[in-house]
């Protein structure tokens, strides 16, 4: 993790091609996972799209900040949150993605007013989005409790699946040296929107490569224990790091996702 997202493609104005854009999760028990967040990050909840099923779009002040869906009974896929990266033609994006090696498994298709999408993993198999914005922009808050704060990708190596992201998307890559465990920081204009970490063969032997979403808290140890106390679980405890403090959790369906506290410039 680098620093907090921006406020690139907010207030109104659509986000540039490569920047994280919204944040998606998909679930079985709808009502109570609507409960867990809700309780932990102070969302409320309307009504979203429903081509893929049940959906709702997470509220917080009134802003969008997230999206939570309902498989169906008899899909068993892994439960885990999924960025959405902005496209002006999600078609193309697709289709680059393919060419690069990786799979376009759901679409591209129309979200009704919000736009067209598509679900895509990379070569090592971590999923993301692809989000073509229409009447609705994504999300439009960040820089406060409750909002999607970074996108890491957790992989087997940086360097190479660096370069798919690099072609897909037309991300600036930054690295400190070119190693295929180094960190890498992908950038829009000179400005950081994710990061890839490569750890080797210490990815969980459940999940394989994936991306993980940090999410902004106003005091990362409360969170935490408030996250325990709604059935979720800790897996990685609070700890500081230069970035801010930091700790890794679970949804009661499983759902991994990560709690920050920032530093800033106030703090």
């Amino acid at each position: 993790m680098t620093e907090a997202r921006g406020s690139t493609g907010l207030h109104g104005e659509r986000h540039p091609p490569g920047t994280p854009c919204w944040v998606s999760l998909m679930v079985h028990g709808l009502a109570t996972t609507q409960e867990f967040y809700g309780e932990l990050f102070g969302w409320e909840f309307q009504p979203g799209p429903q081509q893929l099923g049940p959906y709702v779009r997470a509220l917080l002040d009134g802003h969008e900040v997230a999206g939570i869906g309902q498989l169906p009974p008899d899909r068993h896929l892994p439960i885990a949150w999924t960025p959405y990266f902005a496209s002006d033609d999600v078609d193309l994006t697709a289709e680059t993605v393919r060419h690069c090696g990786g799979t376009v498994g759901v679409g591209p298709l129309d979200a009704g007013a919000a736009g067209r999408l598509a679900i895509a993993s990379d070569p090592m198999g971590a999923v993301f989005g692809i989000w073509q914005a229409a009447e609705l922009l994504g999300t439009d808050i960040t820089g406060v409790p409750g909002t999607p704060a970074w996108d890491e990708l957790l992989t087997y190596d940086s360097a190479n699946v660096a370069k798919f992201y690099r072609t897909a998307f037309g991300y600036e890559e930054e690295t400190v040296v070119s190693a295929d465990l180094d960190p890498v920081t992908l950038n829009i204009k000179g400005h950081p929107v994710a990061g890839i970490h490569g750890v080797g063969n210490t990815l969980p032997r459940d999940r394989g490569a994936h991306w993980l979403t940090y999410f902004e808290v106003a005091d990362t140890d409360e969170a935490a224990t408030r996250a325990v106390e709604l059935g979720g679980h800790v897996l990685t405890p609070p700890h500081d790091t230069p970035q801010g403090r930091v700790a890794k959790v679970t949804d009661p369906e499983g759902a991994v996702f990560a709690l920050v506290h920032m530093v800033r410039g106030e703090d």
